[in-house]
């Protein structure tokens, strides 16, 4: 099989492609990553220099480059990482997002029906729901709850999962879209939540929390998620289907941040809590009921443990986060 991987030098793609790399090693794979700042190459120059996968230097909004990939490699499916994803950046240019998580999609879909593929995959987020009040732990969205996107970020993803599910219904594309939770884990970009405490609290830098640090996300180790979309794309009944993938793991982040200073043996009193970030969703939380019943896929990982193997390898791989920090000024 032949798998085309886009944003696949970003956290959540690369993850995934070691573990295709690693679960189905007869595989062709391709990746295209645009290599914005949350993309590193250094994180797939082995298996490149290896030969083991292909890649390509484009954007998905550059349909001329798309087609020539398309019609170069002749995947048989399509697995699309490729977003801008930070929620601190829509707020200075909400632009962005909508050219690459819309426009983007929608040069795939048609690059799917212009050369025929097995399946387009849609990575999505649990945010396209909006979120959840801290006082009803009881509530959790399902595959059929609304959409009620609350920032330009999850109103993009939510524009983008409308537009793949239009795709299918229209033209019959094979499809399908997961929904995840709150990603964590190795190669994870140096800005969000648990690599910058991580990395902060190693430096002895203050730990900035946003309000009184109460929201609450519900975390998933990337290697299940990569397990995950794996079962989805070689699942011929999910054609046209919708799968959430949560951990089942509800944290506040005050929490989170108090547990990285313990495991790192450094004091809370680093811990900073600064002003809110504009709209910031309470509490999100999803129930993979689904996908757990139709495909019999659980998280094997629980969140003590991830968190642990996540410290160790920030530790382990101080080159690969340092040059970040230097390149992105964060």
């Amino acid at each position: 099989m032949k798998l085309l991987v886009t944003g696949g030098a970003g956290f959540i793609g690369s993850n995934f492609i070691f573990y295709e790399l690693r679960k189905n090693p007869d595989y062709d794979i391709a990746c295209i990553d645009k290599l914005t700042y949350a993309g590193n190459i250094k994180t797939l120059e082995r298996v490149i220099a290896e030969n083991k996968i292909k890649f390509f230097h484009n954007d998905i909004c550059d349909r001329e480059a798309v087609y020539k990939i398309f019609d170069e490699f002749k995947p048989d499916v399509i697995i699309n990482f490729a977003a801008e994803s930070h929620v601190d950046r829509y707020i200075s240019d909400p632009e962005i997002f909508l050219k690459t998580n819309i426009l983007g999609t929608g040069v795939l879909m048609d690059a799917c029906l212009k050369f025929g593929i097995k399946r387009y995959h849609q990575v999505s987020t649990d945010e396209v729901y909006g979120d959840l009040p801290l006082d009803r732990p009881d509530l959790f969205f399902d595959e059929h709850s609304p959409i009620k996107a609350s920032s330009p970020y999850s109103a993009s993803k939510a524009s983008a999962d409308l537009l793949v599910l239009a795709y299918h219904r229209t033209f019959k594309l094979p499809v399908s879209i997961s929904r995840c939770s709150n990603n964590y884990g190795y190669f994870h970009f140096p800005e969000k939540l648990i690599p910058l405490m991580i990395i902060n609290a190693l430096n002895n830098k203050k730990l900035p929390v946003y309000g009184k640090g109460l929201n609450v996300r519900d975390w998933l180790f990337v290697e299940d998620h990569c397990s995950a979309i794996d079962l989805i794309i070689h699942d011929e009944i999910s054609d046209g289907e919708i799968y959430n993938v949560g951990g089942h793991n509800e944290m506040r982040n005050i929490d989170i941040v108090k547990m990285i200073c313990a495991e790192l043996n450094k004091p809370e009193s680093l811990i900073e809590f600064v002003p809110d970030r504009k709209g910031h969703d309470l509490r999100y939380a999803i129930n993979p009921e689904k996908i757990t019943s139709r495909l019999n896929w659980k998280p094997n990982t629980n969140f003590k443990d991830g968190l642990k193997k996540t410290i160790k390898w920030y530790l382990d791989n101080k080159s690969w986060w340092e040059e970040l920090l230097e390149r992105s000024k964060l």
